[in-house]
């Protein structure tokens, strides 16, 4: 039993943004079924999450819950590296990545339901360094294609039509051409650079909330999967999106997958991860092992 839960909510969030009220009471009623009763820490501007996170862990808080969406969750990690205090997540936002890939489902109350059935347990993040420092991500980073896209979606069309933002800002690169990239990616006894519009390094099978792409991936292993999209040819990348949609593009010719534990993109190239954009550089991206609590659900004999 949890004695001094938190839940971090991001009022602006997709969910929460037309009534944030009421949709907190009834997510903290729905979490009483299982006997948590958090305490609500709104955020109040972008990266608020992650030191209302770092203090909440010095006040002696045994669980952190998060109500927004998948950049609310990536600044709450932050602030939760080097605690042993569990994470949970929640449904809030527009794609709702961790939550689809936790079986938790877009519905937030029964969401709320589910997750207090639960149990905490280690998993590894990504680690992504560059010109910013360091910072780590649960679920996925990208450079190139995928990373213009972020870039450039409009945060008023967003918030009208949600995940449908970043279709119209997919289908606007369609008729560029795709700058290309070098990626070395390490594995097991093997180091090869190689030449892609788009490497995903993802540590969930779910893109987007509702796509795969990286479908080998789970947060249980200690390794990523690494998909390189090969190509410049804009329509190249229409056909992949097309078998992405398909749950084929792992077969299609042009798309290379492996597992690694490190990542260097060594082209300055536009780089995100958990859909916030980083910026336009080269990085190094490493696994690390058992860096984070994680509520996951219960393991069945």
């Amino acid at each position: 039993m949890f004695r001094q839960p938190v839940l971090i909510y991001n009022p602006a969030a997709g969910a929460l943004r037309r009534n944030p009220e009421r949709i907190l009471q009834r997510t903290i009623a729905a979490l009483a079924h299982g006997d948590i009763a958090p305490r609500p820490l709104p955020t109040s501007a972008p990266g608020h999450a992650d030191s209302l996170a770092r203090e909440a862990v010095r006040q002696g808080a045994d669980l952190v819950l998060v109500l927004g969406g998948d950049g609310t969750v990536n600044e709450v990690v932050q602030g939760l590296i080097d605690s042993d205090v569990p994470l949970g997540v929640l449904p809030g936002g527009t794609a709702n990545v961790l939550a689809m890939e936790l079986g938790l489902g877009s519905r937030l109350e029964s969401a709320a339901k589910r997750l207090t059935e639960f149990e905490p347990r280690p998993v590894a993040l990504g680690r992504i360094t560059g010109s910013f420092g360091s910072r780590y991500f649960l679920l996925m980073a990208g450079a190139g294609l995928d990373a213009n896209i972020v870039y450039e979606v409009s945060a008023g069309l967003k918030n009208a039509v949600g995940k449908l933002a970043y279709w119209a800002a997919g289908f606007a690169r369609f008729f560029q051409r795709v700058d290309q990239l070098e990626v070395r990616v390490l594995t097991n006894g093997d180091d090869k650079i190689h030449q892609c519009g788009f490497a995903l390094v993802s540590r969930v099978r779910n893109y987007g909330g509702d796509l795969e792409i990286a479908s080998g991936a789970s947060l249980h292993d200690d390794h990523f999967e690494v998909v390189l999209f090969e190509g410049s040819n804009p329509l190249r990348y229409a056909w992949y999106m097309l078998n992405v949609a398909a749950k084929r593009v792992q077969r299609v010719r042009g798309v290379r997958v492996m597992r690694a534990h490190q990542v260097k993109i060594l082209t300055e190239a536009p780089v995100q991860i958990d859909g916030e954009y980083l910026g336009r550089q080269s990085v190094s991206i490493e696994i690390v092992p058992g860096a984070l609590q994680l509520l996951l659900p219960v393991r069945r004999p």
